[in-house]
């Protein structure tokens, strides 16, 4: 195992495969949004919202399905690219949470998908805070797999193992709400939920979800190749048919500004 790169190796390391993030990373499900809206006391439909770190647009194009208007903010050029591809007709702002170029309370929803871990959150958290109005609510989201399912748990295990900084850079439910709690400024109502859900993929579906995570994408394309054909053979083992049930487990974490 190589040496661990800097986590800005890690964070920019999407850019070169924005067009694979779009077509392998999964969905969410609705029961999420439902979940955001009952524990933030609001709807998304007609709600005005930040989509920070919003990628290829996976979660902002959700978000305006169910009826907010939404501003994606996106640092990556790569990202950024793909995304506006995606959804032309877009308001797309290249900035990250650390610095948000918005007047103060302008959104009812700040959200982050899968990008609240790549901010310092003693810039990030009074940014989002600062740009919510009156009972906004900063919602934080991560897709994560299921270790309670065993072909699961296991595969993490050997990715830890053969990958250097393998969640290294990652952020836990606890952290994130602690952080949130000792935020100077407006007082916030912090709530925290869990849910869990199902994809079913092909097994190419599978691989190129996990070449898109950023300890993949860091890796040198031979390197790359032989841990996936690794993952292919383990795998074949639990689904034959070549066809996985992946299993999520979604964290969430609500603030409001009351």
């Amino acid at each position: 195992m190589t040496d661990s790169p800097p986590l800005s190796v890690y964070a920019t390391s999407f850019n070169s495969i924005a067009a694979l993030y779009a077509t392998a990373r999964p969905d969410y499900p609705a029961e999420l949004f439902d979940a955001v809206e009952e524990l933030a006391g609001r709807p998304f439909a007609g709600a005005d919202v930040l989509d920070v770190g919003a990628g290829t647009g996976i979660a902002t194009r959700l978000l305006r399905e169910r009826g907010a208007r939404v501003t994606a903010v996106e640092p990556g050029a790569g990202m950024a690219a793909q995304l506006r591809a995606d959804q032309p007709d877009l308001p797309l702002v290249r900035a990250d949470g650390n610095a948000l170029p918005f007047a103060s309370d302008t959104a009812d929803f700040v959200t982050y998908a899968q990008a609240w871990h790549w901010t310092d959150p003693e810039r990030s958290l009074p940014e989002a805070v600062r740009v919510l109005r009156e009972g906004g609510a900063l919602a934080l989201w991560w897709n994560k797999p299921d270790l309670g399912v065993r072909w699961a748990a296991e595969q993490q295990e050997r990715l830890r193992t053969r990958l250097a900084g393998f969640h290294s850079h990652g952020i836990s439910r606890r952290s994130t709400t602690e952080s949130i709690m000792d935020c100077p400024g407006p007082p916030l109502r912090v709530v925290e939920h869990e849910l869990r859900w199902t994809r079913r993929v092909s097994l190419d579906g599978h691989l190129a979800n996990l070449a898109t995570h950023s300890y993949f994408s860091v890796l040198g394309q031979e390197e790359r190749d032989a841990l996936l054909a690794g993952e292919r053979a383990e795998l074949l083992k639990f689904f034959p048919d070549g066809i996985v049930d992946e299993p999520y487990r979604v964290d969430v974490t609500v603030a409001v500004r009351d």
